[in-house]
């Protein structure tokens, strides 16, 4: 049963501008990402939303496409707890348990296929050989001349001295927010614990994952060879920033 007190739109709000926290360009990298939908799939799209969280991608595809349609998946009970709460009552929506990791996870889906499969700072969680696997799986989920796009952390390993001055500078404004009050994730899961509703989930949640993401973060060069080796016919970067990047797949 949902619950109808808890203020869900407040937690999607404060999850965002958590995430903003770590990055400030995450706007701009979702609202190339609905270009490319929009461009290469059309303004009605059955969109997967891969480890959806609390559904930050599938907000912006509505507010965005009004007639999409969107599935949900991923294992974490706290952010789809929030998800569900948010989208209550909205028929465009359904979400999906599932462990990305478990072979089979492609069964729990409603479609067997979709026009747009769209993930953002969460594959980060899987190391690369992992990754090649699921981006196999992918492969057939998404319909010919559909999309597959990933928007995550992907910094160029030839250039150290660029890269440590990006994070140095990038950090010392995240130092800044800090002090302005901006949550950072320890803080945030810090008060969904202490939340009656999250409390339960959230537990679960951290016996599910741990503290923090056990895989790596391939260049984008990596992430575009390995979609085209699992099938997809194109396969290159639409965005990046000086640490991060949007990698596009065209089945």
């Amino acid at each position: 049963m949902v619950d109808t007190v808890t203020d869900w739109q407040a937690w999607q709000s404060s999850w965002d501008r958590q995430q903003e926290w770590y990055m400030p360009d995450r706007e701009e990298r979702f609202r190339v990402m609905l270009d490319m939908v929009e461009a290469l799939v059309g303004p009605a799209p059955r969109v997967l939303d891969l480890a959806c969280g609390t559904g930050s991608i599938t907000d912006r595809v509505f507010k965005r496409f009004p007639d999409a349609t969107s599935t949900g998946v991923d294992l974490d009970p706290a952010l789809l707890t929030i998800a569900r709460g948010h989208f209550a009552g909205d028929e465009r929506v359904s979400f999906v348990t599932a462990d990305l990791k478990d072979p089979d996870w492609p069964s729990a889906l409603p479609y067997d296929s979709y026009d747009a499969v769209l993930t953002a700072t969460a594959l980060h969680w899987l190391h690369s050989p992992r990754l090649a696997v699921l981006y196999g799986q992918l492969a057939p989920l998404v319909r010919a001349g559909g999309v597959f796009m990933n928007a995550d952390h992907m910094p160029d390993p030839t250039t150290p001295l660029i890269n440590a001055a990006e994070r140095a500078h990038r950090h010392a404004g995240m130092d800044r927010a800090r002090a302005a009050g901006a949550l950072d994730w320890a803080d945030w899961w810090a008060e969904a614990a202490a939340d009656p509703v999250l409390a339960e989930p959230t537990k679960r949640r951290f016996e599910i994952y741990g503290e923090h993401a056990d895989g790596d973060t391939p260049d984008a060069a990596w992430h575009a060879r390995t979609l085209r080796e699992a099938g997809f016919s194109e396969a290159r970067t639409v965005w990046r920033s000086p640490s991060d990047a949007l990698v596009l797949g065209v089945r």
